[in-house]
């Protein structure tokens, strides 16, 4: 990207490569926590399990991955 522009390297098309992807947590991998985002209570997640089907053991409320 001579440029900055978002071209390729002569300058010309699109650049290559993954522009724009790997935002967000999907698929974020099994290891990490599990956070309680009205508690801040923190549990190891649990590979398969997502955490937004975790009740916070403190206060009943779904978790979050943090």
């Amino acid at each position: 990207m001579p440029g900055r522009d978002g071209t390729g390297p002569t300058g010309q098309g699109p650049a290559g490569g993954r522009r724009g992807q790997g935002q967000g947590r999907m698929g974020a991998g099994p290891s990490g926590y599990c956070v309680c985002p009205k508690c801040g209570a923190k549990v190891v997640h649990r590979p398969g399990i997502p955490c937004s089907a975790v009740d916070c053991p403190q206060c009943g409320a779904k978790m979050v991955r943090g």
